[in-house]
């Protein structure tokens, strides 16, 4: 049984490399398998692998073959024979189904393996932290790269955070409304002149396009061009000027819309009031500038450059700390109504001998009040000519002492006192000291002048005189001079 169980085919399991052959002939049976004590004494020279392998053979055709003689069959005492009962078949049979080794005499893996020990399983704290801070850092590193991407990528533009549009509108007598309801009626002057250039600043006085500027805007001029703000540039011409108070009127023609300013009452201004100036500084239009009225009737001169004090100009003016510059002179100065109440005519810088002096503001602006500018715009309009009021007495303007000393002499040797003027008809004599007038001080000679031309001919005035050591009122009416 045995003989023949050995020439049947090899287990399923036992597999062959390819390509090895089976390098029995037909007919040979295979060699029996040896016994396990032979198979223990095997030596290494080729015996170990044939007898050890062997006996693995025989006992794994054994195991598998055992299933197929379950089948019944006549009992003879050949079948009792315990051949299947040798040590190496059981023990062949019992550790096959236990490790499942199925061996490979061909493959290059040994048989054995060594035991290593167990696996540890888990793992420690400081991997799981160690994992926990990779994962962060990795997803933190994702995250921001898609968010770039995404930003980089996105269609919609950033926009930060703003107020929504208000109310465009303001209160009227706030700045910005003073400006708005002013700024039509402000123009900006560009003058050519022989010799020289310059820009100045008006406002329209009627609707017939009459002007009211300075007079030393215009001084000379060859050329007026007149620029609206809404940039509209039309030419001008000259009505009348004034050099004694600094005014003049030039006119625009051909131009609809205007839109004049409304004049206030320079006897209403207090100091403290808000004003606020327009001009062009330094050729800048539309410029808007506030401050308060610093002080009233301030006695300013300004020119003087032809040397016979033809040219000198004597204001009574209102003085503002709203920045006033080079090219605010003839803008109005406007009080919270929007009504002019002084013509920006002149600013204070420090002495001319001083290095440091400032060509701009310093916070010391002056303005013609709007009154004498309305008197003298309305001669101007009406003859080409402005009327001077005077007392008929020549001033001694040498005099250094407290109040305006009448000379002895006028000029070209005639008498000080006018025969028959406003002076002579009040009483005044050559060699007076005037020191007050409406009981306000003055100082000198020019404060005089400007304290009297604050007035129109015909005003009655009242004068402080000074003669021989004793005080004395005299009453006096204006009279008329016809200006420069």
């Amino acid at each position: 049984m045995a003989d023949r169980q050995q020439t049947e085919p090899a287990p399923q399991w036992w597999s062959r490399p390819e390509g090895t052959a089976d390098s029995r002939h037909d007919g040979v049976p295979a060699p029996r398998p040896e016994t396990a004590d032979a198979a223990a004494d095997g030596d290494g020279d080729g015996k170990d692998e044939g007898g050890r392998n062997g006996a693995a053979e025989q006992a794994a055709a054994t195991a598998q073959e055992t299933p197929a003689q379950e089948t019944p069959a006549p009992e003879t005492p050949a079948q009792e024979t315990p051949a299947q009962e040798t040590p190496a078949q059981e023990t062949a049979a019992h550790e096959a189904p236990a490790h499942e080794v199925r061996y490979d005499p061909w493959g290059e893996q040994p048989l054995q393996v060594v035991d290593r020990g167990r696996d540890r399983r888990g793992f420690r704290l400081w991997q799981v932290a160690a994992l926990a801070a990779g994962t962060a850092l990795l997803a933190g590193g994702i995250g921001g790269y898609v968010g770039v991407l995404a930003e980089r990528q996105s269609s919609t533009r950033l926009e930060l955070p703003q107020a929504a549009v208000a109310d465009k509108g303001r209160a009227p007598d706030s700045v910005a409304g003073i400006a708005a309801t002013a700024l039509p009626g402000v123009v900006t002057l560009h003058v050519r002149g022989a010799k020289s250039s310059g820009t100045g600043t008006g406002f329209v006085l009627d609707p017939q396009g009459h002007i009211l500027t300075n007079n030393h805007v215009v001084a000379d001029a060859k050329e007026i061009a007149v620029t609206f703000s809404t940039g509209e540039s039309v030419t001008a011409e000259l009505v009348g000027r004034d050099s004694g108070y600094d005014l003049a009127v030039v006119k625009v023609s051909g131009v609809r819309g205007l839109r004049p300013l409304s004049l206030g009452n320079s006897e209403n201004v207090k100091v403290g009031d808000p004003v606020v100036a327009i001009g062009a500084p330094f050729d800048l239009s539309n410029t808007v500038t506030a401050g308060i009225i610093s002080a009233t009737g301030r006695p300013v001169t300004a020119g003087g450059d032809k040397g016979d004090g033809s040219d000198i100009s004597y204001v009574d003016a209102l003085q503002t700390d709203a920045p006033i510059n080079p090219g605010n002179s003839g803008g109005p100065l406007l009080d919270a109504r929007a009504h002019v109440v002084g013509i920006n005519s002149a600013i204070r810088g420090a002495d001319k001998d001083d290095p440091d002096r400032q060509g701009g503001s310093i916070g010391l602006g002056f303005a013609i009040p709007i009154n004498q500018g309305k008197r003298v715009a309305e001669e101007l309009i009406a003859t080409g000519h402005a009327t001077h009021p005077v007392i008929g007495v020549t001033l001694d303007m040498d005099y250094t002492g407290d109040g305006a000393r009448v000379g002895d002499k006028g000029e070209d040797g005639k008498p000080s006192v006018t025969a028959g003027g406003p002076g002579a008809r009040a009483g005044i004599k050559p060699g007076d000291v005037i020191t007050k007038v409406d009981g306000q001080r003055v100082r000198g000679g020019d404060e005089l002048i400007i304290k009297i031309r604050a007035h129109r001919p015909g005003d009655p005035l009242t004068l402080t005189v000074l003669r021989d050591g004793r005080e004395r009122t005299l009453g006096v009416v204006l009279g008329s001079a016809n200006g420069s």
